[in-house]
């Protein structure tokens, strides 16, 4: 991992190494599933920085899990224009499809329900993003159910 980190380091001026620190976290996210505040320590030593101001970033920004996740995180955008086009109802509608509130991950591990704020695709709401990757747009009740079965369906592969 830590060569994985001098990599991403070396992209930037020597006095600029901290600038690396969110490539770094998406590193510990890639190979542990989320990042612990013993990566960020580790992260904060090998950038010279406070792993405070680790810490900082990973709370920041809504891909970086603090905690395991299931195999399918959906982040609901939850923000004005989703709000006013059902972006809540959705992530109700997905809370009781599921059986978990947001912010828990479904018994069996195969899915986190997350919020979020804006995704950049107010015009396609509501919308969500699965895995942190993929944008799903105009998310009704069946199009959410759709969704569901077919992740499920998949075996818990992405």
């Amino acid at each position: 991992m830590k060569s994985r980190f001098d990599r991403e380091v070396a992209k930037y001026p020597s006095e600029q190494k901290q600038s690396a620190v969110m490539a770094c976290l998406a590193i510990v996210q890639q190979e542990l599933g989320f990042v612990s505040t013993d990566s960020e320590k580790v992260i904060a030593e090998h950038l010279s920085m406070a792993p405070m101001a680790v810490h900082e970033v990973t709370t920041f920004y809504n891909m970086y899990n603090q905690r395991s996740v299931g195999k399918f995180k959906l982040n609901v955008c939850t923000n004005l224009p989703c709000q006013l086009r059902d972006g809540q109802k959705a992530l109700h509608h997905l809370e009781s499809k599921l059986g978990i509130h947001m912010g828990e991950t479904t018994a069996d591990g195969l899915f986190t329900l997350q919020q979020s704020e804006c995704l950049g695709a107010c015009a396609d709401s509501p919308v969500m993003l699965v895995n942190d990757r993929a944008m799903c747009s105009f998310m009704t009740n069946d199009r959410l159910d759709q969704l569901v079965d077919e992740l499920r369906a998949s075996g818990g592969q992405a």
